[in-house]
């Protein structure tokens, strides 16, 4: 299996290439070359496999030997081991034909880390085996960069840099991270938006010269491909366990950087029957917007009450971009330029084909908390506000009731507890139970944390990384 970049001038890479470089050296996504697929039969035989047998079934392909078998299974197996649920995605039914797919019962309560769990112990056997140390340099609007730190953390031949937006997370969120005392982990809190974090984190790939000699960023964010194919295996999981593949099922996705509902596309493409593929924003929507009205427009970043989907700037989305424009690279390079200068739309025949693939929603804060307590009224289920806006997009936009529609849940609503509190104040007569953390986690807010506030200014940030290095 050989990867190639969505802007067509970068080198073709290898897996573990891809793995550890990330972005490529064109400012692209790297993207299999061609996709694997699998028969309505093969499919069909997968069923009452674990979620791990499950995983290597469906990875196995984009490996092609480069890992040998056993090591690969013994990479998944530790993965998932620290999953607090042994179904490792549970679903839950929330309504007629309607269900919840837990994706939050990992060791940091978010759907990041069927990925970030993953990434780690591949990256800590591929270095191991190429007695090589690398820098994690990441963004994240919540929950990657504690995942990514959870995934990290014991690894001997990583040091982590997590970036996020300072007073822009839950306290929850900032304190999963900031509390990791480790002296490989280090929190950079950045004074602006999650974007600015983004494009921070792609200028220090596209230029490396403030590491020390010998090092090399690698990045956890979603551009690296291994993320996404770890998430395609729950469509694969969910799908079975609803009747699949005889039955199509649907799938509705809260979403802001393109890449967990990316990975649903995949596995269409795969050969997993999908009916429908919702893509699911916040007031930051400017995936709904281009979808419904062919509008990518750069607009203000709104601080929502879903902060994890608080993005503009949606990586992922180049990588459909590239399969609309029938993989050309030049293209692509095209489109993004458009889009730096603040607009880009899409050709007739682009837009009609993303509409034949995807759906789309957008609700704000109001609606959301509507909706949290509404389904806690009527079903006795707590939701977080990302969940909620995955379910309130799956009943507007739902075509075939006969179809199962699963809702993705993204977070655990211990992690958002000012969003239930704020939907609990919608029913004064019968108020929200309030979210318990874990107990592994119960003391959180008496744990010592460690960060660093940073001015938005990538040469701050490169010294002060360059700096944590060379002690």
């Amino acid at each position: 299996m050989k990867f190639i970049s969505t802007r067509g001038d970068a080198p073709v890479l290898s897996f573990e290439e891809v793995i550890l470089t990330g972005l490529a050296s064109d400012g692209g996504l790297y993207v299999p070359e061609s996709m694997p697929t699998f028969s309505k039969e093969e499919i069909a035989s997968w069923a009452g496999l674990s979620y791990q047998e499950l995983a290597f079934n469906v990875i196995h392909p984009f490996i092609d030997g480069e890992i040998a078998d056993d090591d690969l299974r013994a990479i998944i197996e530790k993965a998932y081991s620290s999953f607090r649920h042994d179904a490792i995605a549970p679903l839950i039914q929330s309504g007629h034909n309607e269900w919840i797919l837990e994706l939050f019962q990992g060791p940091t309560l978010a759907f990041k880390d069927f990925a970030l769990q993953f990434l780690g112990h591949l990256l800590d056997f591929i270095l191991a085996k190429r007695k090589q140390k690398v820098v994690v340099m990441g963004a994240t609007s919540g929950d990657t960069g504690s995942a990514a730190i959870e995934g990290c953390r014991r690894c001997d031949n990583i040091d982590i840099f997590i970036l996020h937006p300072h007073k822009r997370v839950s306290e929850v969120q900032r304190r999963q991270m900031t509390t990791v005392i480790a002296d490989n982990v280090y929190n950079i809190a950045l004074e602006g938006n999650f974007d600015d974090c983004q494009n921070m984190v792609k200028a220090s790939f596209r230029d490396q010269a403030f590491l020390p000699d010998g090092r090399q960023l690698v990045a956890v964010n979603s551009i690296n491909w291994a993320r996404i194919m770890a998430q395609i295996v729950y469509y694969f999981y969910s799908s079975l366990a609803l009747g699949g593949p005889h039955r199509a099922v649907s799938y509705s996705v809260p979403t802001g950087n393109f890449g967990d509902i990316f990975a649903g596309y995949l596995a269409k493409q795969m050969g997993l029957p999908i009916e429908q593929l919702i893509i699911a924003t916040n007031s930051n929507d400017i995936l709904h917007r281009c979808i419904s009205d062919n509008d990518h427009t750069k607009q203000a970043l709104h601080h929502s009450l879903s902060p994890s989907m608080d993005i503009m700037v949606s990586s992922n989305f180049e990588r459909l971009l590239f399969d609309l424009y029938d993989r050309k690279g030049v293209e692509i390079q095209r489109l993004i330029a458009e889009f730096e200068s603040g607009h880009m739309s899409l050709s007739n025949a682009a837009l009609e084909n993303a509409r034949s693939l995807f759906s789309s929603a957008r609700f704000d804060d109001q609606e959301t908390l509507a909706l949290i307590n509404d389904l806690q009224q009527h079903n006795e289920y707590l939701m977080d506000p990302h969940t909620a806006i995955g379910v309130a997009a799956a009943r507007a936009k739902r075509k075939n009731m006969s179809t199962p529609m699963v809702c993705l849940a993204t977070a655990h609503p211990a992690k958002f507890p000012e969003a239930i509190e704020k939907a609990s104040a919608l029913n004064s007569e019968s108020p929200l139970p309030a979210p318990q953390l874990p107990a592994y986690m119960s003391d959180l807010f008496e744990r010592e944390e460690r960060y660093q506030v940073l001015n938005d200014d990538i040469s701050i940030v490169q010294s002060y990384i360059s700096d944590c290095l060379t002690k």
